[in-house]
This record gives C-alpha cells, sequence and structure tokens, in this order.
C-alpha cells in the first residue's frame, strides 16, 4: 500500500508519532498513487494539532489530490470548524485552486454554515459559481440545508442566480419545501421569475402543498421589509459587516442583518 507511516499518524490523530517521524526526517509532504498528503488525512478526520504539526514543519497547505481536492475542501465537506480556521490562517485558498476544489460549495454541499463564515471572512466569494452547479445558494437549496441557506443569505448570496436555468425559489419549489420558499421569500426572492421552461416558482411545488399555498399567498412585501432589502442591494455583500458600525439602535441593525425579526417591536 501507498498509505504511509506519516499518512497513518495524521489520519488517526497520533501526534506523537507524527512528532516522532517528522523528527526522523519523513517528508511531511509524501503524497499516495492519488496525491494525498498526510495534511489531507488530517484535515479529513479533523485532527487540528496533527494539521498544525505538519503546516509548522513545512506542508504544502494547497496540495490537490488527484480529484482536486484540498486540505481545506476536505475539512470544509466534514465540518471541522477549527480545522478550517487553521488552514485559512496559514494561507489556505479561499475560493480554491480550481473549479472542482471550492470550499465553500462543499461547505454548502453538507452543511456547514460555520465553515462557510470563516471561509467568507478570509475572501470566499457567497456567489461563486460552478458550471452545471451553480453558486452556494443553489447548492445548500439542492441539499435541504436551511440552516446554511440562511446563513449564505445573511452574509449577502444573491437570491436570483440561475443554474441550469432555475433560481433558488425555483428549486425550493420544485422540492416543496416550505422552509425554503420561505426563507427565499423574506430575502426578496421573485416569485414569478420564469426559468428556462418559461415556469414560475409556483408551477413546480406539489398542488395543495404548504410550498404551493406559500407561493400563492405570497403578497406585496411590507414598506419595512422593502427598505431592509433595499439597504442591503446599496450596501453591498462585501460591506454588510459595517451595518454594525452604524448609529442605530441595536435592534435596527439585527434586522437588517437578518440576525432577527423584530419589525412589531420597531414599528412601536
Amino acid at each position: 500500500s501507498d498509505w504511509s507511516p506519516i499518512h497513518d499518524a495524521a489520519y488517526n490523530g497520533r501526534i506523537l508519532a507524527l512528532q516522532r517521524l517528522i523528527a526522523q526526517g519523513t517528508c511531511v509532504n509524501l503524497h499516495t498513487l492519488d496525491k494525498v498528503s498526510p495534511l489531507h488525512g488530517a484535515c479529513m478526520q479533523g485532527h487540528t494539532a496533527c494539521a498544525k504539526l505538519l503546516m509548522e514543519n513545512g506542508a504544502n497547505v494547497n496540495s490537490s489530490t488527484a480529484d482536486g481536492q484540498t486540505p481545506l475542501t476536505e475539512a470544509c465537506a466534514q465540518g471541522h470548524v477549527t480545522c478550517v480556521s487553521l488552514l485559512l490562517q496559514h494561507g489556505a485558498a479561499s475560493l480554491g485552486t480550481s473549479q472542482s476544489s471550492s470550499p465553500i460549495h462543499r461547505a454548502a454541499a453538507k452543511g456547514h454554515p460555520e465553515c462557510i463564515e470563516h471561509l467568507v471572512q478570509y475572501g470566499a466569494d457567497v456567489d461563486q459559481h460552478i458550471d452545471k452547479v451553480g453558486s452556494p445558494l443553489q447548492v445548500a437549496c439542492n441539499n435541504q440545508h436551511l440552516s446554511t441557506v440562511k446563513k449564505l443569505l445573511q452574509l449577502g448570496a444573491c437570491v436570483s442566480r440561475t443554474a441550469s436555468g432555475d433560481s433558488p425559489l425555483h428549486i425550493a419549489a420544485r422540492l416543496s419545501s416550505p422552509e425554503l420558499v420561505s426563507v427565499l421569500l423574506d430575502h426578496g426572492a421573485d416569485r414569478f421569475s420564469m426559468n428556462s421552461e418559461g415556469k414560475r416558482p409556483l408551477d413546480l411545488a406539489t398542488p395543495s402543498s404548504p410550498a404551493e399555498r406559500l407561493l400563492r399567498q405570497a403578497g406585496v412585501s411590507p414598506l419595512m421589509q422593502l427598505c431592509r432589502l433595499y439597504i442591503r442591494k446599496i450596501t453591498g455583500k462585501q460591506r454588510l459587516g459595517g451595518i454594525c458600525d452604524l448609529h442605530l439602535p441595536t435592534a435596527l441593525i439585527q434586522y437588517l442583518l437578518y440576525q432577527s425579526d423584530l419589525r412589531g417591536d420597531l414599528m412601536h
């Protein structure tokens, strides 16, 4: 087997064995035939101490496997937030090294919003597009990860971007998910938009389902909601975090950031 002792130590979190192998001169960038490095193994399993030791001894933080995966994409796929943070601090590419190695898409597909937050802090694009896959938001919708969808929207993801002709709302309607439909509508999704087949989200929802009723009954958004959407739009996703620094009531800041829904309190 090309799975070496240093791979085994890193993958299984055996920090003392790893220290000994490194002290004996074992190469920290030793690859298997599939180009899996010890750092890949440590990050797959979330062994932060091993990952840190490998990087401190020269491990290539952006090395790619034969199928294009980096240590960061592996950590994101498994939801190992501490590993993700450590990799980013050591220079891991937040946008990935190729279309097949987008960390934010891997985190979205597996439902790890905490990883996404770290990635965005280090420059990842919430609207990064991959051919035939679309944006992280569309990936999260397809996999019905509601908390991840909410996090992406909170971070400024475009609610109307299409992939293969469908918007996120079309995807949610096709899945007949009332929770996804509700949160997308709340972030300004257009229920009248047409997909590449000329169909509205309503046309795709299961008849008489909760999702179909939501789409049918959705009316004009309240003025406060329209104002929130407009303020977030003109602020832009890169500057949404700056809303916290505005001299506004805390309740209003939280409302603008979708951290609370205090419409009733704010109107008094």
